[in-house]
């Protein structure tokens, strides 16, 4: 999967939990952030499959979680 395409779905995804996120340029890596988490993505024009739907899968649970934290608020 192209990097691009993996963080337009973390995009869309942060968007339908109505959760802000911000993302931030590490050594190899850029590190999406949620609230207090944050998901590292690697850095290459292309991210592997199963890598990616990993990510996107705990991309989303992290953004439940924050969305959940951002309701008791």
């Amino acid at each position: 999967m192209r990097k691009r395409d993996l963080e337009r779905r973390m995009r869309k995804l942060a968007k339908e939990y109505g959760v802000s996120v911000r993302s931030t340029e590490g050594g190899n890596h850029t590190k999406w952030h949620a609230g207090s988490e944050a998901m590292p993505v690697p850095r290459h024009s292309e991210v592997n499959e199963r890598t990616a739907k990993g990510i996107l899968e705990d991309w989303e649970s992290i953004l439940a979680e924050v969305a959940k934290e951002q309701e008791e608020q």
